[in-house]
């Protein structure tokens, strides 16, 4: 007892590594004063992660991940629990109305997000197009492609359709389904993929003229350079929930 009062009584920190209840990928390292309280740490981490003080529970745990303590004493300064560096303080969030809760901090995909028509984009002033529509009246030629009829050509002899492919970004896979020149589309070679999930912009159709057909979402007309043809079967649905 009488060397846990000497450290506390120091100017001494520890480093302790934080994670969450709520917030899987969240985990921080916090370097935290021995004298600090328990309430104060709280304070800290709600700085951080969002839950508040009055919601929060902490347990600490060892560089073996092995339960210490839990910190139920708001009053008792964090060094009388003896961490180390390198220990661990784990939040847990006791409000089921918490902002950390429901997964939505993380998982952008739940977020609504907000879109605008074209009819309505095209009315506001100050956007990029009327920017570019501006230009492209005042100097024709600035917005005039440089690219050859047969940009490309040579990339696109290596892939067939019917080719199993990964389109980058996003490694997003699927099928080729249209090599060649699209009229409807700038100068040079595409490639239309149709996509194994609704990943994509259309059925085949682009700009009026069909290329291929596929479901609707799942197609895309992309260049060679973003299209790599191999062994790309269709993930398992399943496999991102396995650990």
């Amino acid at each position: 007892m009488a060397s846990q009062l000497q450290k506390i009584e120091g100017d001494d920190s520890v480093l302790l590594r934080v994670t969450h209840s709520n917030l899987k990928t969240f985990s921080s390292d916090v370097r935290f004063s021995l004298q600090t309280t328990v309430e104060g740490v709280k304070d800290k981490l709600w700085r951080k992660c969002g839950t508040s003080v009055n919601s929060m529970s902490l347990e600490l745990y060892d560089d073996t991940n092995s339960k210490i303590s839990n910190l139920s004493d708001n009053s008792r300064p964090l060094g009388f629990y003896s961490p180390l560096d390198g220990y661990r303080i784990h939040v847990i969030d006791l409000d089921p109305s918490s902002v950390t809760s429901g997964g939505w901090l993380e998982d952008t995909s739940l977020v609504e997000k907000y879109k605008i028509s074209d009819e309505d984009y095209q009315k506001r002033d100050g956007t990029f197009r009327k920017f570019k529509e501006k230009i492209a009246s005042q100097n024709p030629s600035a917005f005039e492609l440089k690219i050859s009829d047969n940009h490309m050509e040579d990339i696109s002899t290596n892939i067939k359709v019917g080719d199993r492919c990964e389109v980058e970004p996003g490694a997003k896979r699927g099928v080729v389904k249209f090599v060649g020149q699209a009229e409807s589309l700038a100068p040079g070679f595409w490639v239309g993929v149709q996509y194994d999930e609704p990943l994509g912009k259309h059925d085949g159709i682009v700009k009026g003229t069909r290329y291929f057909e596929c479901p609707p979402l799942h197609g895309a007309m992309v260049r060679p350079d973003k299209v790599k043809v191999g062994d790309f079967p269709e993930r398992d649905p399943f496999e991102e929930d396995e650990i």
